[in-house]
């Protein structure tokens, strides 16, 4: 048998986009490893301010719960609403692709400010809590990311024939979506899920404005006058985020086993 060899324009490329992620990061870590007082390498100072500050670990929770909050609600808004559309109305397939761009085109600050005012006489325990507020608009500032995964793995599964398969052998519409549907697109749903915790994770500009304390916030308050905090808060978030996914594929993928239309009685 004839062995592959990998190209060396392949292997210059794979370098390039190493160099290209790995340098960033390693200039990162050199620069939060300097002491704060005399700005020597090499120090864990910084690491240590930012782990033993309480409000680090408030704004992670805060952030992190968010992100499970807006993907368990975009989830049971979307999944059922896509499986219909392909299932029974097609030519709505446009329509909600076209709706689904309109938060990349519309600015988080115009959002926000439009939020706050839609929303203006909503009772205290929604207008004033992250929980609320800071939910209903993460899942707009997410529709399209969750949307168009969810939509590319409706297209790659044969849904009529699982749908007909799974009520000929007696399974309702909501046996049919639990059991047969949502396995064949788990890989979908976690890609969104994915894009989704990235998203609220990071996002600064709606909960700056609304004046929640999330992480991003977090953040930008200790970039403001401690720049080694600054440079090590920088990767513990990308090293949470890192994180958060692999729990989340964890989760997600744990028990994971072939949906057998069968098994939907």
């Amino acid at each position: 048998m004839r062995r592959r060899w990998i190209a060396p324009s392949a292997i210059v490329w794979l370098l390039v986009a190493a160099a290209f992620f790995l340098i960033p990061l390693i200039a990162t870590l050199l620069f939060s490893l300097r002491s704060i007082q005399t700005g020597k390498c090499c120090s864990g100072a910084a690491y240590s301010l930012i782990v033993h500050d309480h409000q680090f670990w408030t704004t992670v929770r805060l952030s992190f719960l968010l992100s499970l909050e807006t993907i368990a609600i975009s989830l049971l808004l979307l999944v059922p609403t896509v499986y219909w559309v392909h299932l029974k109305l097609p030519r709505l397939r446009p329509v909600l692709a076209l709706m689904a761009l309109v938060p990349f085109v519309v600015p988080p600050i115009v959002l926000v400010v439009g939020l706050l005012n839609l929303y203006k006489g909503a009772p205290s325990w929604f207008y004033d809590k992250p929980y609320g507020f800071l939910a209903a608009a993460y899942v707009i500032l997410a529709f399209p990311y969750m949307y168009f995964a969810l939509d590319a793995g409706f297209r790659s599964i044969d849904l009529h024939t699982l749908t007909e398969a799974s009520q000929s052998l007696g399974a309702n519409w909501r046996t049919t979506l639990t059991r047969v549907i949502l396995p064949n697109i788990r890989v979908a749903a976690l890609g969104g899920s994915f894009l989704t915790l990235a998203i609220v994770m990071g996002e600064f500009t709606i909960a700056s404005l609304s004046a929640f304390k999330t992480f991003p916030p977090y953040i930008q308050v200790i970039n403001e006058g401690q720049p080694y905090e600054a440079a090590a808060l920088s990767l513990l978030s990308f090293l949470i985020v890192w994180a958060a996914m692999l729990a989340l594929l964890f989760v997600g993928r744990g028990r994971s086993r072939p949906a057998q239309v069968a098994a939907a009685r």
